[in-house]
């Protein structure tokens, strides 16, 4: 798991923790099932069973493989439209092209993300390139959706893209883990990622035996996602392992401690830290538009419909994927 990594790690800040801090507790941890996303490729549903209202401000997380494709296996997403959420794909291991309707994309890989802001609506495809259809090989990587706010929702649709070599680099006190904060702010260490809501992306990597005990924003929800290897999360040591979420409840911390013994296929625990302020408002989800109401969405397919999200190649049309049969409505 390349993501990004250093040669040295005691080179890098450590973060330290208040001796009064408070450990957040576990609230529920779930394990994700697996399925199939755009033309094919293997996904884990990391959200799958969980109420809404926890993962406020996000909506979605797929994470995408681990898998080794042969040559000519690589697949990705036909073009498609989405209005009212941010997207957030970043790249573990491979290489994956993004395009948009409104000037964006480009190539990202090991450690990169591409982050898009559909807002009022945009139209997009992500595919591997050509040359790895043709070779096959390694793809590892999540994509995640952050909810925006009503008054946020009809915004300019924008594109970040961010290189590997921003992400913010720290050390865990006892200098097992390296954090990488993709987003927001961790210990007074800001992440390259601009967000539109209030959030914190973190890609931490324990060593075996490795104890991480990171500052989280009291204000936030935090989520713990187990992208490989196993170990324990919370002062009381609740095992997870990989493809599986904890949902935490209040504190200062969160404690995530490595296994002394991995797997030889993934020698290192890695997770994926997630937090963000709740927006607390109600939520209307049908495959590609996340709004508040269910008006909204069909307001967003008939737009859709009628061209008015943009245009794309003729060619290039293959339809909309991850369209379930009715709305998805919470709070």
């Amino acid at each position: 798991m390349p993501a990004v990594t250093v040669a040295d790690i005691t080179i890098l800040p450590r973060v330290i923790v208040e001796p009064t801090a408070r450990a957040r507790s576990v609230k529920s941890v779930t394990t994700a099932p697996q399925g199939f996303e755009g033309e094919g490729f293997p996904v884990r549903r990391a959200f799958a069973g969980v109420d809404m209202a926890k993962l406020d401000p996000f909506i979605h997380l797929d994470q995408m493989g681990e898998v080794e494709y042969a040559p000519g296996e690589p697949k990705g997403t036909p073009w498609h439209p989405h209005r009212g959420f941010e997207t957030v794909t970043y790249i573990i291991d491979g290489i994956f092209d993004h395009k948009d309707n409104h000037g964006g994309g480009g190539t990202i890989t090991n450690g990169d993300t591409q982050w898009m802001t559909a807002g009022a609506g945009i139209l997009h495809i992500e595919t591997p390139p050509e040359h790895l259809v043709m070779s096959g090989g390694l793809f590892h990587g999540f994509q995640l959706w952050v909810n925006l706010p009503a008054a946020k929702k009809w915004s300019k649709p924008a594109y970040q893209d961010l290189r590997a070599s921003d992400v913010k680099l720290l050390a865990s006190s006892d200098g097992g883990t390296l954090i990488r904060v993709i987003a927001g702010e961790v210990a007074g260490n800001v992440g390259p990622g601009s967000t539109q809501t209030p959030i914190s992306i973190v890609h931490a990597t324990l060593a075996p035996g490795a104890k991480l005990e990171l500052p989280w924003n009291k204000n936030y929800n935090a989520l713990i996602y187990t992208l490989n290897g196993h170990g324990t999360v919370g002062e009381n040591k609740q095992p997870v392992h990989m493809g599986q979420l904890a949902v935490m409840g209040d504190g200062d911390i969160l404690v995530i401690q490595a296994d002394p013994t991995q797997e030889s296929r993934s020698p290192d625990m890695d997770v994926l830290i997630l937090g963000g302020e709740p927006i607390k408002e109600p939520v209307a989800w049908m495959g590609p538009f996340v709004m508040n109401t269910k008006a909204e969405v069909l307001k967003a397919f008939d737009d859709f419909q009628k061209g008015l999200l943009g245009t794309i190649p003729a060619a290039d049309i293959t339809g909309v994927h991850n369209t379930p049969n009715e709305v998805i409505e919470g709070n």
